[in-house]
């Protein structure tokens, strides 16, 4: 902390240099439903809310609904009944000539942050409980843009024309989940009135941070974001959350070409999973991973093991950056039927889909998150639970 009078409410949690713990939470629509489950079962292993629990948390699409959230000091229970509530009218279909431009009207979920965050609470301190990172992509410019409110970070300066902590929470949230064809982009305005910083938003989800862990650790390291927070297996922890996913066959060898549209389709959710992944295995390489499933049958898990296989107690220091959890569900339908679910609830397609937002699938999803929220153990926090 260079300047400690920026930092109003917070100064007494953030003047410290003492150990820091991170949660980043992955896009993927309805989906985050099942995140919650994990991220109840988290809240229960700490035994503290999660705003007070971790320092900085981040979120892309979905996910940065959950971490703002959060970070306005909202419960699990809390975040999960807005979903129960807000899901099916977020998710109403727009009129048919509508669709041409987007599936989904703008309105139900303005109307909603607005109502959950407040129309007019922005990035500053007095308005968050913890350090907020909200991932989205400027068309405008064509790249992607993590907005943090870190007070001290360049572009947060108050002496700004353009500052970014003045930009409403609920615009921001609204802007990291414009997902194309789904619903409209948005269009901020950083400083009124000024068509050259005006700028058009779609979800962060189409940037290489849909799994947001990794640019979360940098942003709280990397001296250009001026938080410089240590590093180190007993000083820092990020937990990492996502909403699911499951392989889908494509093109076999005997017939190479059959499925050159749907490989089209496909593309960019391939392209955005691809991504997701690349994340989770730079924090294992550069952390010390304590969990999380195995990422090919080539790497596997990437959690330290010594010479005869057994994996090194986590009391026993690796040297690695942080400690490194990462949490997700296999939604394959072999996956969800060993989670006890049968017959239509153990559809991987339909477990997979990102709108479907009916009360029994939120209620699907909400049970499916609970029973994946069973991998979450206390000793994987290692020094940072008591």
């Amino acid at each position: 902390m260079n300047n400690p009078s920026v930092w109003g409410n917070l100064r007494s949690r953030y003047e410290s240099r003492g150990p820091r713990k991170l949660l980043a939470l992955d896009g993927g629509g309805i989906r985050g439903v099942m995140t919650l489950g994990i991220l109840k079962r988290i809240e229960e292993a700490v035994g503290q809310p999660l705003w007070q629990y971790f320092d900085y948390i981040a979120g892309t699409s979905t996910g940065a609904i959950m971490a703002a959230a959060l970070a306005r000091g909202l419960s699990v229970d809390d975040i999960l009944t807005f979903y129960q509530s807000a899901g099916p009218e977020m998710f109403a279909r727009t009129r048919f000539l509508a669709r041409l431009k987007s599936l989904y009207q703008n309105g139900p979920l303005e109307n909603k942050l607005k109502e959950v965050f407040g129309a007019t609470t922005d990035l500053k301190p007095g308005g968050l409980k913890t350090l907020l990172l909200v991932v989205t992509r400027n068309v405008t410019t064509d790249s992607p843009w993590p907005i943090s409110s870190n007070p001290e970070a360049k572009y947060n300066a108050d002496s700004l024309d353009d500052c970014n902590l003045r930009l409403p929470l609920w615009q921001l949230v609204r802007a990291s989940t414009a997902a194309p064809i789904y619903f409209p982009p948005e269009v901020v305005e950083l400083v009124p009135g000024n068509e050259k910083k005006t700028f058009v938003f779609v979800d962060g989800g189409m940037t290489p941070y849909n799994n947001p862990a990794f640019l979360l650790y940098r942003f709280a390291t990397a001296p250009a974001y001026n938080l410089n927070w240590e590093t180190g297996e007993d000083k820092m922890l990020l937990v990492s959350v996502g909403t699911g996913a499951a392989a889908t066959l494509g093109a076999t060898a005997d017939d190479p070409e059959s499925n050159m549209l749907s490989t089209g389709v496909t593309l960019p959710s391939a392209l955005m999973y691809a991504a997701l992944v690349d994340q989770d295995i730079n924090c294992r390489a550069i952390g010390r991973c304590t969990y999380g499933e195995p990422i090919d049958s080539e790497l596997g898990d990437m959690i330290p093991r010594d010479a005869t296989g057994s994996v090194i107690p986590v009391t026993r220091n690796c040297g690695r950056a942080f400690l490194y959890a990462r949490y997700n569900i296999d939604l394959s339908t072999a996956s969800l039927t060993a989670l006890g679910f049968t017959g239509a609830e153990a559809d991987q397609k339909q477990a997979q889909k990102m709108d479907l937002a009916t009360p029994a699938h939120i209620d699907l999803l909400w049970r499916i998150g609970q029973a994946a929220g069973k991998q979450v153990k206390r000793e994987h926090f290692g020094r940072f639970v008591s």
